[in-house]
């Protein structure tokens, strides 16, 4: 569980110390590199706002992180079953290929028996770490403006299949990047799941996880509203909402100052706007919000205004709920917004149990 380890502070106190009493009960996430390691690694240590912090190896793999080539955080799980030794060396020689449950069975595999065994390890199969790493590879490389160079990283054979993997993911082709534009997507990776990101050197205009359905229109939209081109890359804005979202995962802080430019209508900004006003660990209707707005007759359209959000977490639309307690509809999967609710209750226990301890 994200809370059952201890604070930043401690876990950043023992990274800087190796401590080895840590080893293999944690592990951290360096956003800057991409990379996790275990708290022993002999590598330089990152700055204390790049760092998130995991009790497992599945937790770091499904946040989008690679394991360090240095201290090998894998190697431990490894050593249990040779078969995944076997795999993961594959995977590290051949990080750009597309592999396939026929490559594990002619390297003398049961597919379904690596698939538990990998399962069981790492939280996901293998087939799913290679896919993972070729598409953040690939993107990552995007940065450079090497398209090819990216399709090959992405461990994509054909220009073609690239263009129409890209274009499905973010609803153009790679051609379609500006090198010099005005906005830039990057990566992120958090423990729910990666998320794409599209900032100004001044504001973020979108966050997003990449599995949702909507992103590729919602890219569209903030071309046309903006009328500006999208490149690859990172910015200022881009770091400072990175090491927010690590902070807010951590259980450090549940408050973003990233500065935000939001595309839409008046009353779809004042909705926002209330959205932003709903305390971590709390919840409202739609038909509350309505009648926050002076607007009783419109929860349908603060409805709307919701689902229509483009900052996903930092406008908190995962905390709008139906009149009658259920989840309702969420971009991102109804149950990513279920453990966002979840880890804001740690927030809401947090401040109680100061506020308790102040009064005594």
């Amino acid at each position: 569980m994200l809370f059952d380890l201890p604070d930043h502070d401690t876990l950043y106190a023992a990274l800087l110390a190796r401590d080895a009493r840590y080893d293999g009960q944690a592990y951290v996430c360096v956003a800057s590199t991409g990379i996790f390691c275990r708290l022993t690694c002999p590598a330089r240590k990152p700055l204390a706002r790049n760092c998130s912090f995991h009790p497992t190896i599945a937790a770091c793999l499904q946040a989008g992180f690679r394991a360090c080539k240095r201290c090998h955080p894998l190697q431990a799980a490894a050593s249990a079953d040779p078969a995944i030794t076997t795999l993961l060396h594959a995977l590290d020689a051949r990080p750009d290929y597309r592999w396939s449950e026929p490559d594990i069975t002619r390297m003398g595999f049961d597919p379904s028996t690596i698939r538990r065994s990998f399962k069981r390890q790492f939280g996901m199969t293998f087939l799913d770490m290679a896919r993972q790493r070729r598409l953040r590879d690939g993107f990552t490389t995007l940065a450079s403006g090497k398209v090819i160079t990216a399709q090959h990283d992405a461990g994509f054979s054909s220009p073609s299949a690239f263009r129409t993997a890209f274009a499905r993911l973010l609803g153009c082709p790679p051609s379609a990047l500006a090198t010099d534009g005005l906005l830039r997507a990057s990566w992120i990776a958090t423990p729910l799941g990666d998320m794409i990101a599209v900032a100004s050197t001044t504001h973020l205009h979108l966050l997003e996880f990449i599995d949702r359905t909507a992103l590729p229109t919602e890219l569209q939209a903030l071309r046309k509203a903006s009328n500006t081109s999208i490149g690859i890359g990172r910015t200022q804005i881009t770091d400072q909402a990175t090491a927010e979202l690590a902070a807010y995962f951590n259980g450090q802080s549940a408050r973003f100052q990233t500065p935000l430019h939001q595309h839409g209508s008046s009353f779809a900004r004042a909705v926002w706007a209330e959205l932003a006003r709903i305390p971590a660990g709390e919840t409202r209707s739609y038909s509350a919000i309505a009648q926050s707005l002076d607007r009783p007759e419109a929860p349908r359209a603060v409805a709307r205004a919701n689902g229509a959000n483009q900052i996903a977490l930092m406008v908190p639309c995962h905390r709008v709920i139906g009149a009658d307690g259920a989840l309702t509809g969420y971009g991102g999967g109804l149950w990513r917004k279920q453990r966002l609710l979840e880890i804001e209750r740690q927030y809401t226990s947090a401040t109680k149990a100061t506020a308790h301890v102040t009064s005594r």
